[in-house]
């Protein structure tokens, strides 16, 4: 799996379980709708650790609880 897809489905599970739509979570984590949608469509490659670190703020969460699911486990390093 690669990191943007790892990324991606974090947040896309993370939200599930707090109940929190993809627009909401752009809202809180000050990010546009637009930035959050290309993480989550995959068209943002490499997202930037302060982006992710937004979206943990809005979130809730620490990075260290963001990173530490078995997604990323077994990300492809092969770009």
């Amino acid at each position: 799996m690669t990191i943007s897809k790892a990324i991606s489905t974090r947040i896309l599970n993370i939200c599930k379980e707090k109940n929190i739509s993809i627009n909401k979570l752009a809202n809180i984590s000050f990010l546009t709708q637009s930035t959050l949608q290309s993480i989550i469509s995959g068209d943002s490659g490499n997202p930037k650790l302060l982006t992710i670190y937004r979206v943990c703020y809005g979130l809730e969460i620490s990075l260290e609880e963001f990173f530490s699911d078995e997604l990323f486990n077994d990300i492809d390093l092969n770009i």
